[in-house]
């Protein structure tokens, strides 16, 4: 579901009908959202701008896609890691390219493989014959948007010289530590269904990603539109009409109004209710941790933002709880033997708590 597939809360019936009654007919709720939610009166249009700059360059290539787009941008401004999960063939690692080709920052690729080595990935210290001393070589990893392509091919060793580095920033190596230059963002893909040579994520690292985007095949009405585009630009000479709209000061501008936008106490009980339900839920075995309720709390923000509206709401919520839980919770095996899904266990948490009025 992309961002203009739920109905935007903030936006009201501008003609009502002249009441010709003795008693006019109640205001809906919907007229005054400000009211019920505490809007601020921020001024978003920086935000909704530089979006609808970034979209459109991307559409000078990618079709569809607009939900992977809308929930990209959105972790990019709430300062969150993305996990793309998809079968091969449908412009995952395209997308996040291009994407980081709009953005005025530095950017670098990493291919996991079986044999890839933790240096390979944060750098080494190497010893200087000229100088007669140890000097530090920065690895890939040290840039701005950092695309790490099928990370479930490295060994755990490998994965594991992440986790530092997309937590606290910052990375370790032989007792020295580099700081990242802000921003830094992580995307990384992944291939569900091949299992050859590939290894799990571990729980840990999973939790680092803010979200988890799972991508479908796009329709027929959609890859028509795929074939005509590229009927005669079999090495994708389009996507060099790309171009940069994004600025580092525009994103810092940005996460700034996010960081404002208002949420109510009850939603914030809302969102705690979410994530405690998953930990005693009987269908999962793993629920999720507080780091997920930052991460509905920083998602919803940014989609508010995204949406034109200084003030959360309910559908925010709901809109971004998926992606912010699916990779979160472990269904009990007897669940997965049967077919189930996480998708279908947390539309049932959210089904089963109350939406607050």
């Amino acid at each position: 579901m992309s961002l203009d597939e739920y109905k935007d809360p903030s936006e009201a019936p501008k003609d009502q009908p002249e009441d010709t009654s003795n008693n006019p007919p109640p205001i809906p709720e919907e007229t005054e959202p400000a009211n019920r939610w505490g809007g601020n009166q921020l001024d978003l249009t920086p935000i909704r701008e530089a979006t609808d700059r970034v979209r459109d360059e991307l559409g000078k290539v990618i079709i569809g896609q607009r939900t992977l787009i809308d929930q990209l941008l959105a972790a990019i401004l709430a300062d969150g890691h993305v996990l793309l999960e998809g079968v091969p063939g449908i412009a995952k690692t395209l997308t996040a390219k291009l994407l980081a080709k709009t953005l005025d920052v530095d950017f670098s690729r990493i291919q996991f493989t079986p044999d890839l080595m933790p240096s390979d990935v944060v750098g080494t210290t190497v010893f200087n014959m000229k100088s007669s001393e140890f000097s530090f070589n920065a690895g890939p990893v040290f840039s701005n948007v950092v695309l790490i392509d099928e990370i479930n091919r490295a060994p755990a060793k490998t994965q594991a010289s992440l986790f530092e580095v997309m937590e606290e920033r910052q990375v370790t190596v032989d007792g020295a530590t580099y700081p990242m230059e802000d921003p830094f963002f992580v995307m990384a893909t992944q291939n569900p269904i091949e299992q050859e040579g590939t290894y799990k994520l571990p729980e840990a690292q999973l939790d680092r990603f803010l979200i988890k985007i799972n991508l479908e095949y796009p329709d027929l009405s959609e890859e028509q539109e795929i074939l005509r585009r590229f009927r005669s630009d079999f090495s994708l000479k389009l996507s060099q009409s790309v171009e940069t709209v994004f600025s580092v000061a525009d994103l810092r501008s940005c996460r700034s109004l996010i960081e404002r936008v208002h949420i109510e106490d009850s939603l914030l009980d809302y969102i705690a209710q979410i994530v405690h339900t998953t930990r005693s839920h009987g269908d999962l075995f793993l629920g999720a941790s507080p780091r997920a309720s930052l991460a509905i709390l920083r998602m919803s923000k940014a989609i508010a933002a995204m949406n034109g509206r200084d003030f959360v709401t309910p559908d925010d919520i709901q809109y971004v709880a998926y992606p912010v839980l699916n990779h979160r919770v472990i269904l009990q095996p007897e669940r997965e033997m049967e077919g189930y899904e996480t998708a279908d266990v947390i539309q049932s948490i959210i089904q089963s708590i109350e939406v607050p009025r």
